[in-house]
């Protein structure tokens, strides 16, 4: 045999037509690879128009970049998989104002399970790979992913699901760059969205108004707005409108010369407590369940390490993780707007090691802190 064969592995990227995943092609593609291509149906939404949403310009973006790149571009229609079991449990959870995070679920159930079987089962691909701001790291056998060095762009916080046989097919060619080095390159490689907007928010709600959009699944369900002294302050639309920590579109009676947060919601009485004091949004810790870790740890009684309760929180938070029949995590500094249904993921230095489902957040108590703080 000869032993100068070079194997040429074959690798689908996930292009979504947005300028990360373009430029991940280009990169693969330098390297020598074979490449294919498979663009995503996940949501199709009529508008008032009657016309599709914006999934078909998405699709012609990809489209031109394959053209570009002389590469075979994929569809494949995953809608009702997302509808079912994506956006479903969004909206059940809403329903008893729990807030999850769709774009986890999505990465979860979508992209690292049934677009890898689809991309190794009918493509007879070696790897896939996406434009996520996130690294791997190989050692002795086992794989570590990593945050990307653009720490304001990182995308470990949606991808702590992930386990060792997913981890092992993935590649993600831009973990290793800033964002403006991406946007640079697309930019000389004459790429049509070089200067395409990052998407924000719920992957489906898009632009779209939040309230508007989910009125049309979810009934208004109206009760008055307090503060802590039960003053009525206002009317609000229902509960599922609104989440721990917000301070917008509140829409209350009174002249605001602070800013009002909400800090609290009454499910059975069906009220909305508001404060305009943000200490009341600390909290020292939180309860936590379905934990998954994405490398084998040593079982303990407790754990510490770094949290983030947020995708866009960029200061490492140190933390304790208790594990018992109910997990109990506590911060080493109280953080804001504790949410239940959204993900808390958990870190060594810059290795993602896993992240679990939010129950509730444990109320700052002044009397505890010092206690608090001597545990670490």
């Amino acid at each position: 045999m000869n032993k100068n064969i070079t194997i040429i592995y074959t690798i689908i990227v996930a292009l979504s037509g947005g300028v990360d995943s373009s430029v991940s092609v280009w990169i693969l593609k330098q390297l020598g690879y074979k490449i294919k291509c498979v663009f995503i149906k996940c949501w199709q939404e009529k508008n008032i128009k009657n016309k599709i949403c914006n999934y078909k310009k998405d699709y012609e973006d990809c489209k031109n970049i394959c053209k570009l790149f002389n590469i075979k571009l994929y569809l494949i229609d995953f809608t009702y998989e997302y509808w079912n079991i994506v956006f479903c449990e969004f909206i059940k959870k809403l329903k008893k104002n729990i807030l999850i995070n769709p774009d986890v679920l999505c990465n979860k159930i979508i992209k690292f399970n049934l677009f890898i079987k689809f991309s190794i089962n009918i493509l007879k691909a070696d790897f896939i790979a996406t434009g996520h701001y996130v690294r791997k790291y190989k050692k002795k056998n086992t794989f570590f992913l990593l945050k990307g060095i653009d720490n304001k762009k990182d995308q470990t916080y949606f991808l702590y699901t992930l386990n060792q046989k997913q981890l092992k097919k993935c590649i993600f060619p831009i973990g290793n760059y800033y964002k403006k080095k991406i946007r640079h390159i697309a930019k000389n490689l004459n790429l049509i969205n070089y200067k395409k907007k990052d998407s924000y928010g719920i992957c489906f709600i898009g632009k779209k108004n939040f309230f508007k959009f989910i009125k049309k699944y979810i009934k208004e369900k109206p009760g008055i707005i307090i503060n802590s002294k039960n003053k009525i302050l206002g009317i609000h639309k229902g509960l599922h409108f609104y989440t721990i920590g917000q301070r917008k579109n509140l829409n209350l009676n009174i002249k605001q010369k602070k800013a009002y947060y909400v800090i609290k919601k009454k499910i059975k009485k069906n009220k909305l407590i508001v404060s305009s004091k943000k200490k009341k949004l600390l909290y020292k810790g939180l309860y936590i369940k379905k934990i998954h870790f994405i490398n084998k740890i040593k079982k303990k009684k407790k754990i510490k390490c770094y949290i983030k309760i947020r995708s866009q929180q960029y200061i490492n938070i140190q933390c304790l993780i208790f594990f018992s029949k109910i997990n109990k995590i506590i911060f080493k500094k109280p953080i804001l707007s504790i949410c239940p249904g959204q993900s808390a993921v958990f870190y060594k230095k810059k290795i993602c090691i896993g992240g679990g489902i939010i129950i509730k957040g444990i109320t700052l108590k002044t009397k505890n802190n010092k206690k608090n703080q001597k545990i670490f």
